[in-house]
């Protein structure tokens, strides 16, 4: 038995033919199941619509009140009601196809463990070739990025299937956006992910969802995920990545002082402070974003004190090295390299143990 999770937003054209086929691929194969449809308040005929397609099918329409709109969270509220532990997430646009159900569900039958995707890009997926150049560059882009998380050719696929006992507490989820695929992958318990390849068709009816603001909320749900699977090691590599934004901050600062007949000595000293206090609030609003806020001012003090005692670790190791060792004062750059990276593991121990320290939300 079967619980079909079909999230939507002003999707009330599509429901009739989504409904049409996935009911005749399913009976065809002799699969009971349920068509749940998880609908974030449409302003459109969706209630309607539904009302008379439960005339013909076996359809349930939830509508979740009292929370943002959004995908993920109607997936996960499709979960929570769906009647049956076998759950399939697809959209209603009919870009996945619902002749690949039965072959998902057969696969997940003889590995009950596995999360099985319908995947475009293993041998035999497709996607639709009249995709934008920018629309193709942007989906690898964002395939690329969630690579390391989990051992999936296509990670952003937005159709798969699973038993929602493998997911663990529903409630640790922590969905930003619309790619739950990638969260339940990332934070369930699955044994092993195995990729089904499917034509992905883009929709004939309404408009995307895709925008500027989904995609930011990609970006920062993969840097939940990547706090989650690597914990301090991507605090790390974030901070570093803040701190080389930073550095061009200074450096911008310091050339555009001198041009404005600023002496270099000064502007260097000048260039310091936009510099940190980038990186304080760069560091405040992602690397420790997850983390209980602090008050601004103070805070942002601990992070300056850091910083210059990390700058005098950086200029002593670099004083040392190149004064004592004949090797670094050959490669001074070597020298220099030494000092910032000595300095970036103590400004992200003393941020991690004292400036940011509060507890993760």
């Amino acid at each position: 038995m079967l619980t079909v999770v079909v999230p939507t937003y002003k999707e009330a054209a599509n429901l009739l033919p989504l409904s049409t086929r996935v009911d005749e691929v399913l009976k065809r194969a002799g699969i009971v199941y349920e068509l749940l449809i998880v609908d974030d308040c449409s302003p459109d005929d969706t209630v309607s619509v539904c009302e008379r397609l439960v005339e013909q099918f076996p359809l349930r329409l939830l509508q979740p009140g009292g929370r943002p709109r959004d995908l993920s969270l109607s997936v996960i509220d499709g979960i929570r009601a769906a009647n049956h532990d076998l759950v399939l997430v697809m959209d209603a646009d009919l870009s996945h196809p619902p002749e690949k159900i039965p072959e998902m569900v057969s696969l997940l039958s003889t590995s009950p463990g596995a999360f099985v995707v319908g995947s475009r890009y293993v041998q035999g997926g497709s996607f639709d070739r009249s995709w934008s150049l920018w629309r193709f560059i942007n989906s690898h882009i964002a395939t690329m990025l969630a690579r390391p998380l989990v051992k999936c050719l296509d990670p952003m696929s937005g159709f798969f299937l699973f038993d929602r006992r493998y997911i663990g507490e529903i409630d640790a989820l922590r969905p930003l956006g619309y790619k739950i695929g990638l969260e339940l992958m990332v934070r369930g318990h699955f044994d092993e992910i195995i990729e089904v390849p499917i034509a992905f068709a883009d929709r004939e009816i309404g408009a995307s969802k895709m925008n500027l603001t989904q995609q930011v909320k990609y970006l920062r749900h993969l840097r939940l995920l990547y706090l989650y699977k690597f914990g301090g090691l991507a605090e790390f590599v974030h901070f570093g990545v803040v701190g080389a934004s930073g550095f061009i901050v200074d450096v911008t600062f310091y050339y555009s002082l001198q041009l404005l007949g600023v002496p270099h000595q000064i502007a260097r000293g000048i260039s310091f402070w936009p510099a940190v206090s980038w990186n304080w609030m760069m560091n405040r609003m992602t690397t420790f974003g997850g983390r209980k806020r602090r008050p601004k001012g103070r805070q942002w003090l601990e992070f300056t004190g850091a910083s210059l005692l990390g700058f005098s670790v950086s200029f002593g190791v670099y004083v040392l090295l190149t004064s004592s060792i004949e090797f670094f004062d050959r490669y001074r750059e070597l020298a220099f390299i030494a000092g910032v990276l000595s300095a970036s593991i103590l400004n992200f121990t003393m941020s991690t143990l004292f400036v940011y320290s509060e507890k993760r939300r």
